[in-house]
């Protein structure tokens, strides 16, 4: 499980970015919102590789 953790945080950061971009024209704080939890999503799945 520990091999495929950081393979879900990435797809996961994929998933925020997608919500954040499809967030953007309506509510702009929520989807920055989740863009800085994309953006820590990554980070995170990133390092621990």
């Amino acid at each position: 499980m520990r091999d495929f953790l950081p393979i879900l945080l990435l797809a996961f950061a994929g998933f925020l970015a997608g919500g954040a971009y499809a967030m953007w024209k309506t509510t702009r704080g929520l989807a920055v919102v989740l863009a800085v939890a994309a953006l820590v999503a990554l980070s995170g799945g990133l390092l621990w590789l």
